[in-house]
């Protein structure tokens, strides 16, 4: 999953930021409204987590933006204003759902996940196959009911390749979902992601590289 946050504190934006990517998320950071539309420009996000007082280019005018162009992201609107009058005004304007500062980060994980699951065609909040069993709430996954020792990269792979069930998966789109704007498409990074983990699931092997087209279940 890729979460672009935006937040002119950096000292938060970081502390989020990390926190996201040990929970396994690629994320991108931008500190004003500006910096994010020029993000989602050139990136494809599930989520964009949205700071509402922004300096410069308000949040309020960041949303409004993504959703007269469509952007396919969901938004999650956060603001140190918490009446009920704040929180209709910032759905007014597109936003998919709405936290107010201070707030839980477990609460922030749980509501940045079901709105990913809104962003893409649904899937199952257990994703299975055969004897292999994925449950990213939990960041859990087994294989004939033996815990399986995954990188975050690894699991995050594994659960695109789940939730396409099926279909091929290019290495770009693996890519482009499961790192950030730091990673080098240049890099076989996805490649060696892939053999380690083909390695861990262990026999008989499940991940099938498809010529030209990528990887599947």
């Amino acid at each position: 999953m890729r979460v672009l946050v935006v937040e002119d504190h950096r000292e938060l934006a970081e502390t989020l930021a990390g926190g996201l990517r040990r929970e396994g998320m690629a994320i991108d950071v931008a500190y004003d409204g500006a910096q994010a539309l020029e993000r989602t420009f050139v990136n494809r996000y599930e989520v964009v987590v949205l700071d509402r007082d922004l300096p410069g280019l308000h949040g309020d005018e960041v949303c409004r933006t993504l959703v007269s162009e469509r952007y396919p992201a969901r938004v999650l609107m956060l603001t140190a204003a918490a009446t009920i009058d704040d929180r209709v005004d910032g759905l007014s304007y597109g936003a998919d759902d709405y936290l107010p500062k201070p707030f839980a980060f477990a609460e922030l994980v749980a509501r940045i996940r079901a709105l990913a699951r809104r962003a893409q065609p649904a899937v199952p909040p257990i994703l299975v196959h055969g004897d292999l069993r994925l449950d990213p709430g939990r960041r859990v996954a087994t294989r004939t009911g033996r815990r399986l020792d995954l990188s975050p990269k690894e699991f995050a792979v594994l659960e695109l390749l789940l939730a396409a069930e099926g279909r091929a998966v290019s290495a770009e789109e693996l890519l482009e979902r499961a790192w950030d704007e730091a990673a080098d498409p240049f890099t076989a990074t996805v490649k060696v992601t892939v053999s380690r983990l083909r390695r861990k699931l262990g026999d008989p092997p499940l991940v099938e590289t498809v010529p030209h087209a990528g990887y599947r279940l």
